[in-house]
């Protein structure tokens, strides 16, 4: 087994649409970045690709590249899966916390399980996300920005593609 760290942070930006764990959220705000901002997909991302060593997410999708202008982040994390499963291994569990003071998160958690369980391979059980507030403390708390930490586990299958 191995385990990754991951960690993303983007600005809140008027004007663009809002995608946490894969899902839109109605939300008068979004997150600025050259990709659709989706803050615990890129921490999941991260943490998976650390798990095995294998760099972080602005090496493997750089900002400045067009070709991920507006990219589907949960697009991405299926490449990363796959380059997972070719390094002989497959995802565990992934834990995130969410750091934002809006919009509330709660009754999203379950489509967000559900959609990076899917793309993730895993049951949703294997998926958690909690959120919390910064408790209006810097540029989390002041609305200036949303936040995600991960952890994920990642497992070594075997000669015939098993979990032993």
């Amino acid at each position: 087994m191995r385990i990754g760290l991951g960690y993303d942070v983007h600005r809140i930006a008027e004007g663009r649409p809002l995608v946490l764990g894969g899902v839109r959220i109605d939300a008068p705000f979004g997150l600025l970045g050259h990709s659709d901002a989706d803050v615990i997909a890129h921490a999941i991302i991260d943490a998976l690709l650390g798990s095995l060593g294998l760099g972080d997410i602005g090496q493997h999708f750089p900002p400045d590249d067009d070709r991920f202008e507006g990219a589907d982040s949960l697009s991405l994390m299926r490449e990363v899966v796959a380059m997972i499963e070719r390094e002989g291994y497959r995802v565990g569990n992934v834990d995130v916390m969410v750091i934002a003071e809006r919009p509330k998160l709660l009754p999203h958690v379950p489509a967000m399980r559900r959609r990076l369980a899917e793309v993730l391979q895993v049951h949703e059980r294997d998926v958690s996300i909690k959120a919390t507030t910064n408790e209006k403390m810097g540029f989390i708390g002041r609305g200036e920005g949303i936040a995600a930490q991960a952890v994920a586990l990642v497992v070594r299958l075997d000669k015939r593609g098993q979990t032993p």
